[in-house]
């Protein structure tokens, strides 16, 4: 039997570049929706959107509202927030949405060296 397939995406854009933000949570969400095991890392400007009601507040037209885009990966994922970019915008773990993990590179890395993972950067 196969297993599921994985993608790892880190997005590094949030609203300073909302294109870029807007197409690493379609293709997440898509992707979970498809039935692809999603792992979303939230890095750099993105890291806001682990704090509640800052996704809704991303504006981009012609595009799906963030907040639902997100709901989508969770259902069939996981979103993360990097330590570092936690740590620089004073957010902990207490801060974050439910369902959001705060954890760093070296947890990054297990998610994507595995054969048969695929990683893209945002």
């Amino acid at each position: 039997m196969a297993s599921r397939s994985k993608l790892v995406i880190k997005v590094t854009a949030g609203a300073d570049a909302p294109e870029r933000c807007s197409q690493a949570f379609t293709v997440a969400s898509v992707a979970a929706a498809s039935g692809t095991e999603v792992s979303l890392w939230l890095t750099g400007e993105s890291a806001w959107f682990a704090l509640p009601g800052r996704a809704a507040e991303f504006e981009l037209p012609h595009a799906a509202p963030l907040p639902d885009l997100m709901a989508a990966v969770q259902a069939g994922g996981r979103i993360t927030l990097c330590t570092q970019c936690a740590a620089r915008r004073g957010i902990e773990e207490k801060d974050v949405i439910e369902g959001v993990r705060i954890a760093g590179a070296q947890l990054f890395v297990s998610e994507i060296m595995p054969e048969g993972v695929q990683a893209l950067v945002y």
